[in-house]
């Protein structure tokens, strides 16, 4: 998803940089045409280039324009590596936190899978445990967290566990286990 913001942005970015290209452009051809039909931008009537002087003049002028074109392309070119080089940073930005997250994610699932490995093994030493070892153990445990374990084991140990508890205890588990799923959708 980031990703996707990500080009969205830079494509915007280059987007805006063609649209004042174009404007640019169409600024400069308007500056041209008035030279070459001879009007006078400053005066709005025509020129007349009878001697060597307005020639000269139009020559002069023709050339400093070509000089700021020249200037203004220049920046142009500049603004255009430093886009490019914005946009290669910006991917290889990208291509970094996407490592980050397959590496987060790969991270989260061996923490996962070690912490259900514990419950594993731990159930199965409730369960190697005789009865009545393990009673004082579940009645001592929160009830949500004695469920957890019960649900866990086989069914028969479970029921020797759960016969042996003193009645509050075993009422207590027995409402968790019958809540435990209440919430989930039915359809």
């Amino acid at each position: 998803m980031s990703r996707h913001i990500l080009i969205a942005l830079a494509l915007l970015l280059g987007t805006s940089g063609l649209v004042r290209l174009g404007g640019f452009g169409m600024a400069i051809a308007d500056d041209v045409n008035d030279l070459l039909r001879g009007t006078s931008a400053s005066h709005g009537e025509p020129a007349n280039c009878t001697s060597e002087a307005d020639i000269e003049a139009v020559l002069a002028a023709l050339q400093a324009r070509e000089q700021k074109l020249i200037e203004n392309e220049t920046a142009l070119d500049k603004r255009l590596r430093i886009l490019s080089e914005a946009e290669t940073t910006l991917e290889d930005n990208v291509k970094a936190l996407v490592a980050a997250e397959n590496a987060l994610a790969a991270t989260m699932a061996a923490t996962k899978t070690a912490a259900s490995d514990d419950l594993a093994r731990l159930t199965t030493l409730y369960e190697n445990m005789k009865p009545k070892q393990a009673i004082p153990l579940f009645e001592a445990m929160d009830p949500e967290f004695a469920v957890g374990f019960l649900s866990r084991m086989k069914p028969s140990i479970a029921a020797q566990i759960m016969a042996g508890l003193d009645p509050q205890s075993a009422y207590a588990i027995s409402v968790v286990f019958a809540g435990r799923n209440s919430d989930a959708p039915t359809n």
